[in-house]
């Protein structure tokens, strides 16, 4: 199970979760946080340049072994020359790292590809690719929809959609085994729901009451079934077999410890009613505009 796991970084380059009481993880945790997480056979590292100082972090802890996937932030608005942007950002993303060169590179706002210059921005990736700079270009998707959009620029390498026991919607539209089909990579994100569906009733922030029969439905189950919610959620997700990583974040060896454990045993059937396609629960990025 741990081959399908990749380590999540953004908690080494900022205070993010809203589960999160810990805050940005130190250094020299993050240091033995890889070395535990190589030495039980995960091998992939996903960052961000938008990550604050994550790749930094990774470049001083050393990522020689390391499959690393990166993503670009969005183009600025005006940029005259989208390709030589581009250079310049992987250029400096690979000098923070250390590292001659990535296994992925993801656009944080594909949306952009169908803009004015998507053409040149996608020329741009390929370019890297082609001087192998980059092994696999693709997006990071918030939502289906997303990619029924995109589908004129496809096929991507690499593409990383948000899954979870409560957002199933890459599976319903049917692009997850329509990824597969095409050969692309799936990383899969947001398996925790930010830590939102680890959290005891009693922990919820109140601003997500507006969703209590769906919470009272996740406990319900997992009483019935004798699941922790870190096991129903790790398990539901390595069940989908389309889905080739697990992006997880973590904030210390025992916690990377007790995922590797719980990741062990059987799914169990959903019930249809912890099933949601709100985008205001679903989606984080629009939590702190609700």
């Amino acid at each position: 199970m741990s081959a399908r796991i990749a380590l999540g970084s953004v908690q080494f380059g900022l205070d993010y979760g809203i589960a999160n009481r810990e805050g940005q993880v130190s250094c020299d945790e993050a240091g033995r946080i890889l070395t535990a997480a190589m030495a039980a056979g995960v091998d992939t590292i996903d960052t961000a340049i938008a990550y604050g100082s994550s790749e930094q972090v990774l470049g001083e802890i050393g990522v020689s072994g390391w499959s690393i996937v990166s993503k670009l932030p969005a183009v600025p608005e005006g940029c005259a020359d989208v390709a030589a942007w581009v250079e310049a950002q992987v250029g400096d993303s690979l000098l923070r790292l250390r590292t001659p060169g990535l296994y992925g590179l993801l656009l944080h706002r594909p949306e952009q590809l169908l803009a004015e210059n998507g053409a040149e921005l996608l020329a741009a990736l390929r370019r890297l690719r082609e001087r192998g700079l980059v092994r696999k270009i693709g997006v990071s998707v918030y939502a289906p929809d997303e990619l029924d959009r995109l589908a004129g620029c496809m096929p991507f390498d690499l593409v990383q959609i948000p899954f979870n026991v409560l957002d199933t919607r890459m599976v319903t539209s049917g692009w997850l085994p329509r990824l597969r089909q095409s050969g692309c990579e799936v990383h899969a994100r947001s398996i925790f729901l930010q830590g939102l569906l680890l959290m005891p009733t009693e922990a919820r922030p109140s601003w997500f009451a507006r969703w209590s029969p769906l919470w009272a439905a996740w406990h319900e189950w997992l009483a019935g079934t004798g699941q922790t919610p870190l096991q129903a959620c790790l398990r539901h997700a390595l069940a989908h077999e389309e889905i080739d990583k697990l992006v997880l974040g973590v904030n210390s060896v025992a916690q990377l410890r007790e995922i590797l454990t719980a990741a062990e045993g059987e799914a169990l059937p959903l019930p249809a009613a912890l099933r949601s396609e709100d985008p205001v629960l679903l989606n984080p990025a629009l939590w702190s505009r609700a």
